[in-house]
């Protein structure tokens, strides 16, 4: 399922000769991964960056302090300043962001396990999308890169 999904996103950018950066905590690098698994996907896949620590989200991709602070790591705003900020780093086309609490603890009463958050910067636009995955630690994890690549195929078609 991965592999034949990540060739799609990567024909699917090289189609409109763009280039994806990417941004993963929750996913802790599942979005490279797949991405990295298919021959010659560095046509358009320029490199990622996981940033699980809310430091190396500031440091890294320029996510503000007060945003954390305000809205915390698990969140729209989040989400979006860490798809805008790879690909700013990277100098890619399109960015796309995960951040959630996969599970098993972590979770509170306004923020449960299995909350994510997919962020997608794209030349004329910054998305977000909120899902709430009933599954287990790797289950989460896994919904995650999965609806985040159909997710960026369904805005590069809109696009």
């Amino acid at each position: 399922m991965s592999h034949a999904l990540a060739q799609t996103v990567i024909t699917a950018l090289a189609q409109r000769q763009w280039t994806l950066a990417t941004a993963e905590s929750c996913t802790g690098g599942l979005l490279g991964d797949w991405l990295t698994n298919i021959a010659g996907s560095s046509v358009v896949y320029l490199g990622g960056i996981i940033a699980y620590a809310n430091s190396a989200k500031e440091r890294l991709l320029q996510v503000p302090n007060s945003t954390l602070a305000t809205v915390g790591a698990v969140s729209a705003e989040t989400a979006l300043a860490m798809a805008q900020g790879t690909a700013h780093a990277l100098g890619a086309t399109v960015g796309l962001s995960t951040t959630g609490i996969a599970g098993p603890g972590g979770g509170s009463t306004e923020k449960p396990v299995g909350l994510v958050y997919l962020g997608l910067y794209l030349p004329n636009q910054s998305l977000v999308e909120q899902h709430i995955w009933p599954y287990d630690r790797l289950g989460n994890k896994q919904a995650s890169a999965k609806r985040a690549f159909e997710w960026l195929l369904e805005q590069l078609k809109a696009a």
